[in-house]
């Protein structure tokens, strides 16, 4: 059985979202190789990352839409040019409710990505765009990284800042398992 990948054929199409009752397959020989199959058999990764994405863009979006969320956006939105206009455009209320709805539809569109892959891939554009540009504040944030001894270490804002690296990978990822289904889905016509 193939796995998921960009080259699926349509055998594995109906087989996506169904755990494999075969087991791990018999050249796994070892416990460790055994673990490893059955978690891609399962597609642990994409139920892992896919739910871990949509509740944190739903919770970060949600506090975005409040005042402590707003006011602490501000130092990252104005030291960015890629953002900066937004709050002179908009203010940081109306602002930070913009972001925080942006967060919101795509953890909404990447859940809609269970029955309508389309939908995923739509949710997975959303945030690669928006984590790449709160990557780049890892760059334009005064206090992103701390120099101890001359050498510079990301701060605990940079860390924090850091996720949203981690998080354009999984946007990607989504993207691509989305992608994968949809097209799946368009080559058995329905």
């Amino acid at each position: 059985m193939s796995r998921i990948a960009p080259n699926i054929d349509n055998d594995v199409a109906a087989t996506l979202f169904q755990v494999s009752s075969d087991g791990p397959p018999k050249s796994a020989k070892s416990s460790l190789t055994r673990l490893a199959a059955w978690i891609n058999d399962h597609n642990v990764p994409f139920f892992v990352t896919s739910i871990g994405m949509i509740f944190m863009l739903l919770w970060a979006g949600s506090y975005k839409m409040t005042a402590p969320g707003a006011e602490g956006i501000i130092p990252l939105v104005s030291n960015s040019p890629l953002t900066s206009w937004h709050f002179k455009l908009f203010g940081p209320y109306i602002g930070s409710d913009i972001i925080g709805l942006t967060e919101i539809t795509g953890a909404l569109l990447i859940a809609a990505g269970y029955f309508r892959p389309k939908a995923g891939v739509i949710g997975g554009l959303i945030t690669t765009v928006m984590f790449f540009t709160t990557s780049t504040m890892l760059l334009t944030t005064p206090g992103a990284t701390v120099a101890v001894h001359g050498i510079h270490y990301m701060s605990f804002l940079g860390l924090f800042l850091y996720k949203d690296v981690i998080s354009l990978g999984v946007s990607f990822y989504l993207i691509s398992y989305f992608g994968n289904k949809a097209l799946l889905l368009e080559n058995r016509g329905e």
